[in-house]
């Protein structure tokens, strides 16, 4: 990638963004103007997937660069290792000033993993997430899940600390010292997570008489894979009324603008001084949200709209414009692309390859893969998913498999594991997965985990989890 100098680099991360709301993926409704422009001026990846379809171990995956099995960070209360080689320090080690806004959710005692400074405060790394102990199973909640309730035009403490997040990310743009060496910033935001309020001019965007409903066909619910039938109990995903549905969408596709408004004022600010033209420009998110789908909120399954994520890069003159890139990949292969983009080395295998040839066309035998994993709450055995090509096969240890053609069946009612016609395929994603993922010496480990980590906050109060400054 030909330049005067070393290229910036701008990640703008949200959280919980399912890409399928949005103007670039489709939806007629949700407005994202930035987003349009992204892909309008860029590249945009519409087969995109996080490693994990949940906060932490999805952040942690991508700043590693690796499979969070092979990092140890399983769940929400299972912080990076101090000594994880991130691309912040590999960055760094090529001569970039490498800097964090906001949300990376790095959790324990170490909150910069090779960041140089935070420039604002991470509101859920403050915040101790319960440990998960999967001897307890998948009992159901006690109550329906709140965040629909919530839903309505107002703010948040989360409004708040996103908007000081923007406010100081740009102050580090326009500042001088910026054209002194190259820079990689990662600003990150917890928009659009719930909770599904958001500022009233956001919330006037869109009508609840407009708002439209999840897609659940007659009987989907009651024939439901058993493991996301378990984990709808779990969370409270009852049959909510419409009402609480259009407004929890409501909110959700509001917070989407909240933020695409964020992704514009980046662009001008670049813009403004002079340095466009050198930046890229990536914009993604950590992993979706089923906004009702299939009867589900929030994530951690590996439907389309929880594991798949929106993932755009712009850098004018330098990438094709407009261009839309069908192959499946994943953040891991973000990674990767990061560094290749600042010619730094890893010292670790990456689980990932970078996207440079891919977006630039000089490659024709592209992997077409993803692989995410999930080991968290809402679950009580290790899980994980394959998507080659136009098949997902899902993979639960205990359960029956899943295998959709997402090209014939993108909202993934069909499951074609049972079926005669598919068996070849069935067997070669399965043999694929478990080539490199052994599900239960994972499962060994995951356990130990959580005992361990259980045993040590019970006997330090949590205090081994909390940053320095909490």
């Amino acid at each position: 990638m030909p330049s005067k100098q070393p290229p910036n680099l701008l990640v703008i991360m949200s959280d919980e963004h399912a890409p399928m709301y949005s103007g670039p993926y489709g939806h007629p409704r949700v407005q994202t103007p930035h987003m349009d422009r992204l892909a309008e001026e860029g590249v945009t990846f519409t087969n995109a997937y996080c490693n994990s379809p949940l906060c932490m171990p999805s952040r942690m995956s991508f700043m590693t660069g690796r499979y969070i099995h092979k990092i140890g960070a399983w769940d929400n209360a299972a912080p990076l290792r101090p000594d994880a080689v991130t691309w912040a320090h590999l960055l760094r080690s090529v001569g970039y000033d490498v800097v964090l806004s906001g949300k990376q959710h790095f959790g324990g005692m170490d909150q910069l993993h090779g960041f140089r400074t935070q420039l604002a405060r991470d509101l859920h790394a403050e915040r101790q997430h319960a440990l998960t102990d999967w001897d307890n199973g998948t009992p159901p909640a006690p109550r329906p899940w709140q965040g629909l309730a919530q839903a309505c035009p107002g703010t948040t403490e989360e409004i708040e600390v996103d908007d000081l997040a923007e406010t100081e990310a740009l102050a580090y743009l326009q500042d001088p010292a910026r054209q002194e060496q190259p820079w990689a910033l990662n600003v990150s935001f917890i928009a659009p997570h719930f909770p599904l309020v958001v500022p009233q001019r956001f919330w006037d965007l869109y009508p609840l008489d407009e708002i439209d409903l999840p897609d659940i066909p007659d009987g989907h619910l009651e024939n439901q894979h058993p493991v996301y039938q378990r984990m709808r109990r779990m969370f409270g995903c009852v049959d909510f009324p419409e009402e609480l549905v259009r407004r929890g969408r409501a909110g959700y596709y509001g917070l989407i603008t909240y933020l695409d408004e964020k992704i514009g004022r980046f662009l001008k600010t670049l813009e403004e001084t002079g340095q466009l033209e050198n930046t890229v420009v990536i914009y993604t998110s950590d992993h979706g949200e089923m906004n009702g789908e299939h009867g589900m909120w929030r994530k951690s399954n590996f439907y389309e709209a929880s594991a798949r994520v929106p993932l755009q890069i712009m850098f004018p003159n330098r990438l094709s414009a407009g261009r839309r890139i069908e192959e499946v990949v994943s953040l891991v292969d973000l990674t990767a692309t990061l560094i290749d983009i600042a010619g730094a080395q890893s010292v670790n295998q990456l689980d990932g390859e970078s996207l440079l040839p891919l977006m630039q066309g000089t490659t024709s035998d592209w992997k077409d893969f993803a692989f995410s994993e999930y080991l968290a709450h809402g679950v009580e055995r290790p899980m994980a998913m394959v998507r080659k090509g136009r098949y997902k096969f899902n993979y639960s240890l205990g359960d029956a498999p899943e295998l959709y053609d997402i090209a014939e069946d993108p909202n993934e009612f069909q499951n074609l594991a049972s079926d005669e016609t598919y068996q070849a395929i069935c067997h070669e994603l399965k043999a694929q997965l478990l080539s490199e993922w052994d599900p239960v010496e994972i499962e060994k480990q995951v356990r130990a985990s959580q005992k361990a980590r259980m045993l040590v906050d019970q006997v330090t109060e949590g205090q081994w989890r909390k940053s320095p400054d909490k």
